[in-house]
């Protein structure tokens, strides 16, 4: 049976100042951590270690007797990705719990050399499988942060504008995959339900190349649009594009298409029976006029 259980209820004061005392200042981390902050946590932490010990399971930290540490290790992991420590940083913080226990170890069992290292090589072995619970737990909190930034991201780089009275325009910029695909359809759908609009411009200008799976990803958003009851009109069609286009043999005969956002603009306010008229604002009797145009109901 290891000792390591007794150890720490005998001396884990002792043991708590070591830690934070010989623990290095870049896992501390005070600008993000407080002194009381990390004080609690190293108490916490080597009392569940040794509730954890006294199962006698020192080689399964997944057993029932570690849930304490492991609940820890997991709050200590979250909290510690989201104030942005690194994994290096939270798996040192379980790592220098060694030299503290380690010294206590060597004066306890000092006349006893085996057993000095046979406990030194348990709480080695034990101390490592934690820090590597701990990273486990920080990578994947890390990498559910990275996914909720890119769905963000996402939401953010696919705006749809409301450019008149039942008319949407849609500005896709950077490529379109399947993900994406899906954040720019239910964006456009619930746009398209919320003003309840009839015509939506999918503006394809900062698309650099348009493929076959693009134009699937296109279609696919105009055809749930239409369902929806509104016409979809692509604009933003490039020379280059053209071309690409028609030596694939993708079909767009189904689809209307403008070479620029304006043109799609005004071919929309026609369709929605609104006609585009000059404004002046001349001088009475003067016969000049702004050339500014507006559009008006016929």
């Amino acid at each position: 049976m290891s000792k390591l259980p007794e150890l720490i209820k005998n001396h884990q004061v002792e043991i708590q100042s070591s830690w934070l005392k010989h623990m290095d200042s870049q896992v501390r981390r005070a600008d993000l951590v407080s002194d009381s902050e990390m004080q609690e946590q190293t108490r916490e932490l080597l009392a569940a270690i040794a509730e954890g010990a006294r199962s006698g399971d020192l080689d399964n930290v997944e057993g029932e007797g570690w849930d304490r540490a492991r609940e820890l290790m997991q709050s200590f992991s979250v909290s510690r990705a989201q104030q942005g420590l690194n994994p290096t940083e939270t798996a040192t913080f379980v790592l220098s719990l060694k030299r503290p226990l380690f010294d206590i170890v060597r004066r306890e069992l000092v006349k006893t050399p085996e057993a000095l290292f046979e406990e030194i090589w348990t709480i080695t072995r034990l101390l490592d499988r934690l820090a590597l619970l701990t990273a486990e737990a920080f990578l994947a909190t890390r990498e559910k942060m990275i996914t909720q930034q890119q769905q963000e991201m996402m939401e953010l780089s696919t705006p749809v504008v409301k450019l008149w009275e039942g008319i949407l325009a849609l500005p896709v910029i950077g490529t379109l995959d399947s993900a994406r695909t899906q954040v720019v359809m239910e964006s456009l759908l619930a746009t398209i339900v919320q003003t309840n609009s009839r015509f939506a411009i999918i503006d394809i200008t900062g698309v650099p190349t348009v493929d076959t799976l693009v134009a699937q990803h296109l279609l696919k958003t105009i055809t749930a649009a239409r369902l929806m009851g509104a016409e979809c009109i692509i604009s933003g069609v490039r020379p280059q594009i053209a071309q690409t286009i028609v030596h694939l043999g993708i079909d767009l005969s189904q689809v209307i298409t403008k070479a620029k956002l304006s043109d799609a603009f005004a071919l929309a306010l026609q369709r929605s029976g609104k006609t585009m008229t000059r404004i002046s604002s001349a001088a009475p009797g003067s016969s000049k006029s702004t050339g500014k145009t507006s559009p008006r109901e016929e």
